[in-house]
């Protein structure tokens, strides 16, 4: 039968006490014992007292192959009772850490434990490190704007200082050119006189070009309205399309001979050639129109005498 050393409460409700004695492993906690091997007291504060053991019995029992359980071999550990329940528990939990760390695992509460304690630290490593950065990074920045405003002071003061001397400069450049203008004054002046007595002179020309052609013009259209109005039939038709020709191109001269352009010496000179040259052409253009008036009154005045002769055979 195993025989095992274990304890057995004894005490009241918040007064724990402990005895370890030799039971059958069979028998529960509160079960018949074997024999009594000594007593626990947690609550003792003096370290002799605390634990009772009887060294001598319980080595007896541990010769014959009685069982510790945790806390008793615990117990009698710090007595330096050795057994070798405890060296093949130890070896047993070397072997499953050495497991444990192959596969990356933790083994036990402790190293649990360790593992957040070390996780929170390099948290807090971590977030320093970001703090510190950000706190480098705004004294960068304050460090760049200072630097950048006492550039712009500078500068300000250097634009003030500047400001004085570019304004006299251009106090001396606008003097300078008033007395330019003073002295160019009366030469300017008499050259606007000059040029503005010419453009009078070509206004005045070209009117009085423009109005002896269109006096013309306008005889010429009111002898070809007599003319129509004595003449019927076919040869009407023709002296009206006639005249409307000649109305057009009327307008069109008198339209081109009354703008005024006259801006340089060269363009006074043509325009005073071209009007002559027109003149000559406007002259034989009204003689061919007066000879095709007078063959066309001739024939009119051959056609009355047989109108009258009707009149008179009627008459009769």
């Amino acid at each position: 039968m195993a025989v095992k050393l274990r304890m057995t409460r004894i005490g009241r409700r918040h007064r724990p006490f402990f005895r370890i004695n030799a039971v059958e492993s069979r028998t529960p906690r509160d079960g018949r014992i074997l024999e009594k091997l000594g007593h626990y007291d947690p609550i003792e504060k003096d370290p002799a007292k605390q634990i009772v053991l009887n060294r001598e019995r319980t080595e007896y029992w541990l010769d014959k192959g009685a069982i510790p359980s945790d806390t008793v071999s615990q117990i009698l550990l710090r007595h330096g009772i050795k057994h070798k329940y405890a060296e093949e528990k130890a070896a047993r939990q070397a072997k499953a850490r050495a497991i444990a760390g192959a596969k990356g695992k933790l083994f036990n509460k402790a190293q649990r434990i360790a593992a957040k304690k070390e996780a929170e630290a390099a948290e807090e490593k971590i977030k320093t490190e970001a703090e510190a950065k950000t706190k480098e990074a705004e004294e960068k920045a304050k460090a760049e704007t200072e630097a950048k405003t006492k550039e712009a002071e500078v500068k300000a003061k250097a634009e003030v200082e500047t400001k004085p001397e570019t304004e006299t400069a251009q106090e001396i450049v606008e003097a300078k050119t008033e007395v330019v203008e003073e002295k160019t004054g009366p030469e300017a002046a008499a050259e606007e006189e000059t040029e503005a007595k010419a453009k009078e002179e070509a206004e005045a020309k070209t009117e009085a070009e423009a109005k002896p052609e269109t006096e013309t013009a306008q005889e010429k259209i009111e002898a070809k309205t007599e003319t129509v109005s004595e003449q019927a039939g076919p040869e009407a038709a023709a002296e009206e399309k006639i005249e409307a020709k000649a109305k057009e191109e009327a307008e069109t001269k008198t339209e081109a001979e009354a703008k005024p352009v006259i801006e340089t010496p060269q363009e006074k000179t043509e325009s005073k050639t071209e009007p002559v040259d027109e003149k000559a052409e406007a002259e034989a253009e009204s003689e061919a129109k007066a000879k095709a008036e007078k063959k066309t009154k001739a024939k009119a005045k051959k056609k009355t005498p047989s109108s009258e002769e009707t009149d008179n055979s009627d008459e009769s």
